[in-house]
């Protein structure tokens, strides 16, 4: 649920862009690019909350709230990641891209690690 969650959520964030680059939305007003993404984001909430609560240890799931955000934000990396190398190929990723993802994996273990 988080990983199709995070799909909406970067269609929602990003693309606008793509509608932009293939000239469906040069000339729309801020505001419809804005309902635009809200109306994609209403589905990527309808999916990341249930899967939320579902994982939380607060309903009886086993991450706590602290797992849980690390672990959407890499998912939300990752799925970026897969997005823009497809659908924006004017984009590249260097070798501080790939450090930085690192750093978010080492996060992921971090916070894992019991006291």
């Amino acid at each position: 649920m988080l990983v199709a969650s995070n799909v909406f959520m970067t269609f929602a964030w990003y693309g606008h862009f793509k509608l932009q680059e293939m000239k469906i939305s040069t000339g729309w007003p801020l505001i419809l690019i804005i309902l635009l993404s809200w109306g994609i984001a209403f589905f990527e909430y309808c999916l990341s909350i249930p899967a939320n609560r579902i994982g939380s240890r607060l309903n009886g799931g086993p991450f706590t709230l602290v797992q849980l955000k690390v672990i959407q934000e890499v998912i939300s990396l990752a799925v970026f990641t897969v997005i823009i190398t497809f659908l924006f190929k004017g984009e590249s990723f260097h070798w501080n891209h790939f450090a930085a993802f690192a750093c978010l994996i080492l996060a992921v273990f971090f916070v894992f690690v019991h006291d």
